[in-house]
């Protein structure tokens, strides 16, 4: 497909209503548009999320793009009145907001990237979402600073398995939580020091012996409200407890006391609602910081590839919870 295609229509996946992975219907729709400060991007790759599926289950509303996906990988073919650095024909990924699941999606300049040397257009796609977040909560959030360890729950989950390895990279000690052994061996494969299978028993306890009974100073959370208590078991002194789910709206139940005698935080973020100077300010620091890593010491951990009329067969894949590493939509028919 190409930008002039017949009165300039493209396929995307829409959330048709409220519901499970059927609700996800390709649709032909118009290109968007691209606004001063943006670039056009062909898509060849889109990244699946969790915040995807949440979405998909809350179904269309009024503030967000009926169409999800909030990272690509493709070629831009045209670029805003105002946009510097990006030129027609250059390979990208991207953090858009909205309209991932699409052969066409606006995004704003700040927040798009090169192709990392090395890497494939699907290496590209399941990179955005993930780097952003873990900047952004380790560091813009938790302040996350040299000499200290982090706990990472989720640890082969698109965000967790780039998490590790960029963190190891970076000089930091990372342990991790896995719903079975051979994912905890995947993670210490990526990584971490340790990695602790939650379903066996007590993962705090484990942290502890780890650190010498200290605990970890960052936790990054993607379970919801699930282990309150436990986090606060294994926070150091001073420790942050960082939360990037909600869960199903339960609320947060802790321990106050032992947070109070560790001078403990916990907090949480979205990254989806930052603005686009925000989002820019994280992608300039990753490009700085993590772009020279990627493609040899970091390189995402691919789950499944599906082709984008079949989001609803990912979705499934997604929700099902036996995958380790990034579930991705392939726009183009070519491998890439």
């Amino acid at each position: 497909m190409t930008l002039h295609s017949e009165l300039n229509q493209q396929t995307a996946v829409h959330i048709s209503a409220a519901g499970g992975p059927e609700v996800l219907v390709p649709q032909q729709v118009a290109i968007p548009t691209c606004g001063p400060d943006d670039v056009l991007i062909e898509v060849a790759v889109a990244g699946v999320n969790r915040h995807d599926v949440n979405q998909r289950r809350r179904g269309p509303d009024a503030v967000h793009s009926p169409i999800p996906g909030l990272e690509v990988s493709g070629v831009i073919v045209v670029t805003g009145a105002n946009v510097t650095g990006l030129r027609p024909g250059e390979r990208v990924c991207a953090l858009v907001n909205g309209g991932g699941y699409a052969q066409f999606v606006a995004a704003h300049q700040g927040q798009v990237l090169p192709v990392p040397a090395g890497m494939t257009m699907a290496d590209a796609a399941a990179l955005p979402e993930a780097l952003f977040t873990l900047w952004h909560n380790f560091f813009d959030v938790a302040g996350l600073v040299e000499g200290e360890c982090v706990l990472i729950h989720g640890g082969t989950s698109g965000v967790g398995s780039i998490a590790i390895q960029v963190l190891t990279a970076m000089g930091f000690t990372v342990y991790a939580t896995c719903g079975t052994d051979e994912k905890c061996e995947i993670a210490e494969r990526l990584g971490a020091k340790s990695a602790f299978n939650y379903r066996k028993g007590p993962f705090e306890q484990a942290v502890l012996a780890q650190t010498g009974n200290r605990g970890v100073d960052v936790i990054l959370d993607m379970a919801g409200v699930e282990y309150g208590h436990q986090n606060v078991a294994a926070l150091a002194p001073r420790g942050r407890i960082v939360h990037l789910s909600p869960g199903h709206g339960a609320e947060l139940s802790i321990p106050l006391r032992d947070l109070m005698r560790k001078e403990g935080v916990v907090t949480g973020s979205l990254l989806r609602p930052l603005s686009d100077d925000e989002k820019g300010r994280i992608g300039a620091r990753l490009l700085t910081m993590v772009w020279p890593l990627l493609g040899t010491r970091v390189r995402p951990l691919i789950a499944a590839r599906y082709a984008l009329a079949d989001a609803h067969l990912a979705h499934a894949c997604l929700e099902a919870g036996d995958v380790a590493g990034k579930i991705l939509l392939d726009v183009v028919a070519a491998d890439c």
